[in-house]
């Protein structure tokens, strides 16, 4: 696995999957998550070449001396350093969940280093958004027939009543995905060793956003923007991808469905059929389309 060193000496780790199309840079979530569990992003490496590191304390990346750098403001200089390393001048970007609160302040540094920026299921943290309990709640409502329902709904209705404990965040797994299948359990299952919980501690802490000067910045990103949400997703809902999408002078949604929060889980084909076209469409593409896979 290739290394770098960072801006403070910290080993840096990244995978290089697939070899097809220009580099795709590709961000993980968790917070602080290995980026083990993005895999291949259901096949997109068949059409681009995916650079996916381990940020900093996650993966085989090296813990730092300072658990400060934790904070997402201060893991920009971790991605400008790969993107140097890798001598692109450019870079089309993708993001995943809390990733995308990284790679907008990535984009507000460094707008010039961005080709194209696909953010999948995005954290709204960055930018200020809220996503309220009824948001959440009336996502989920669509998947009553499910039989593992009542008790993940039940522990959705303790979290946004805040009373929620250890076990109610566990009830709501299957509601990350849009079926809850073996894949999909290891897939959950994983998390409990692929994240940083110290890391994600510091991850959103006191300083990290100022949501004002991000949407400042957003609103003046004059690259094409993807907005890829599931249906189903609860951490992200639909209502709420659009308002992420408004932010952007060129932006376009997209909304899977059938999908929860990992949409290239759910249906790999739909999945990689949307991103690769918006990675290769003509550059001076309309804004603010939208559309259902």
């Amino acid at each position: 696995m290739p290394m770098i060193s960072a801006y403070d000496g910290t080993d840096l780790a990244y995978r290089t999957i697939g070899n097809a199309g220009p580099p795709l840079l590709c961000l993980p979530g968790g917070p602080m998550q290995a980026s083990a569990y993005l895999g291949d992003l259901g096949g997109l490496s068949a059409h681009r070449c995916l650079i996916v590191p381990d940020l900093r304390g996650t993966g085989r990346s090296g813990v730092p001396e300072d658990t400060g750098t934790y904070r997402c403001d201060r893991l920009v200089g971790d991605v400008e350093a790969l993107r140097a390393e890798l001598g692109l001048e450019r870079v089309d970007l993708l993001a995943h969940s809390a990733g995308a609160n990284l790679a907008a302040l990535y984009v507000s540094r460094y707008p010039e280093r961005v080709g194209r920026l696909a953010l999948i299921t995005p954290s709204v943290m960055a930018a200020g958004i809220t996503i309220t309990g009824e948001d959440r709640l009336a996502t989920a409502e669509p998947r009553r027939g499910e039989p593992w329902f009542p008790e993940a709904f039940a522990a959705l209705g303790n979290i946004v009543a805040g009373r929620a404990t250890d076990d109610d965040w566990q009830a709501i797994g299957p509601f990350y995905y849009g079926r809850w299948d073996e894949t999909a359990r290891a897939h959950r299952a994983a998390e409990a060793w692929q994240r940083n919980a110290e890391a994600a501690a510091v991850f959103a802490s006191e300083g990290a956003f100022d949501p004002a000067a991000t949407r400042g910045a957003l609103a003046r990103f004059d690259a094409p923007v993807l907005v890829y949400a599931g249906e189903f997703d609860l951490a992200a809902p639909p209502r709420a991808m659009a308002e992420v999408a408004a932010l952007f002078p060129r932006a376009q949604t997209v909304v899977q469905r059938g999908a929860a929060h990992f949409p290239w889980l759910d249906d790999p084909g739909g999945f990689v059929a949307a991103v690769s076209a918006f990675l290769t469409a003509p550059h001076g593409g309309g804004s603010g389309r939208s559309g259902r896979w």
